[in-house]
């Protein structure tokens, strides 16, 4: 679909109605412009309320401390990290 919009003098776009019903952009949302060359492109970023449920937390992690989460991935990360440099 292509659907052309004006820019404003303040650099401003309107999302052109097609547009935002394609991408179920409403008021609000966020969105990610990427430039690529010479030409930009743009998503709707989901909002992370949208997100929860989406991945199941295994029991063993339930209610664990999110410091605790983050420091457990860096050690994986680490050791993930090293066992590339040793191949």
């Amino acid at each position: 679909m292509d659907v052309m919009a004006r820019v404003t003098s303040k650099g401003q776009v309107t999302i052109p109605k097609r547009v935002r019903e394609a991408l179920g952009i409403g008021p609000g949302d966020a969105v990610l412009f990427k430039v690529e060359s010479e030409r930009a492109v743009m998503k709707r970023i989901p909002d992370l309320i949208e997100l929860a449920g989406s991945v199941e937390v295994p029991l063993s992690k339930r209610n664990t401390p999110w410091e605790e989460v983050l420091a457990e991935a860096h050690e994986a990360w680490a050791r993930e990290a090293m066992d590339i440099d040793e191949s």
